[in-house]
């Protein structure tokens, strides 16, 4: 059965922005029969299960229902080493040991887009690699070689999307999942055909897209929503003042949520799902101002 899915990272609380994002996602897959299913995105070291379960009590708390067990990232490393080592096994890997400021300086075809990595590693010599192992002093990331330099995918909100797909890392140097791979093995593996997200992650649809094709998985449907920004036109922070959900309580939370999407009030999320109608949703970030 088709799902839908919220897979914060646990990095920080959830703010009034990220609640705002999951009880979309909820309405978008209940409003379409799908189940909607929790994921906890760990992988990365910053990131504490206590946040975890604060950020899971939270979406509780708001009224939102998941189906099955939160799944937790971490817990399935055997599955993104399998991918890698298929996709290796292909001989579409290349090992990587360019710094972010290697890039950054790299020299650049003209026709090159803006942002995409230059290829500085893709065609070494086993020689060379080995020259720049000792040179660098750290373990390569690995690379997926593609054969796209852009790649075009539907979104409901922003229409036909077309973005960079460039050999973009797959597995980390120091041997973890890289975002881009991990979402896409854990949504096929999970049945989410359906992924609803904020606008700042529409530019990696492309190359997950890309990757859910190279690997024989179905490509999901995309809703990209707007972000929650400052009276400063940026991200929400702590210094924004009330921006968490202890901080702003349950029942203001939702009223405020449903206020900035064109709702008068809401008492749950079900109240949300009786009025939810995706072609009336905002385009543009909604400000927030704590009252």
């Amino acid at each position: 059965m088709s799902a839908g899915r919220f897979a914060p990272s646990p990095s920080a609380d959830l703010h009034i922005g990220n609640l705002r994002t999951a009880v979309l996602a909820w309405l978008f897959a209940r409003s379409t029969g799908r189940r909607f299913v929790m994921r906890v995105e760990d992988l990365d070291d910053r990131t504490s299960a206590d946040i975890a379960e604060r950020q899971l009590a939270d979406l509780a708390a708001i009224g939102l229902t998941w189906d099955g067990p939160t799944e937790w990232q971490s817990e399935h490393t055997k599955r993104y080493d399998d991918v890698v080592a298929d996709l290796n096994a292909r001989g579409l890997l290349y090992e990587c040991f360019c710094s972010r400021r290697d890039i950054a300086q790299a020299p650049r075809a003209p026709h090159a887009p803006q942002g995409a990595y230059p290829g500085t590693c893709r065609d070494l010599t086993d020689a060379e690699r080995q020259r720049r192992r000792e040179e660098t002093g750290r373990a390569p990331a690995l690379r997926l070689r593609t054969d796209e330099i852009t790649y075009t995918v539907d979104d409901v909100l922003h229409g036909r999307y077309t973005g960079i797909v460039d050999d973009f890392v797959v597995r980390r140097g120091d041997g973890v999942a890289a975002y881009n791979l991990a979402v896409v093995v854990d949504d096929a593996a999970q049945g989410i055909d359906q992924v609803v997200r904020g606008d700042d992650l529409l530019p990696s649809s492309p190359r997950q897209a890309y990757l859910a094709r190279l690997l024989g998985y179905p490509e999901p449907t995309y809703a990209h929503v707007p972000l929650v920004l400052n009276e400063d036109g940026a991200r929400l922070a702590k210094r924004d003042g009330a921006v968490t959900l202890a901080e702003i309580g349950v029942q203001k939370a939702l009223s405020q949520i449903a206020g900035s999407l064109g709702w008068p009030t809401a008492t749950d999320p079900e109240s949300l799902l009786e009025v939810f109608d995706p072609a009336r949703l905002p385009r543009h970030p909604w400000i927030y101002r704590p009252k």
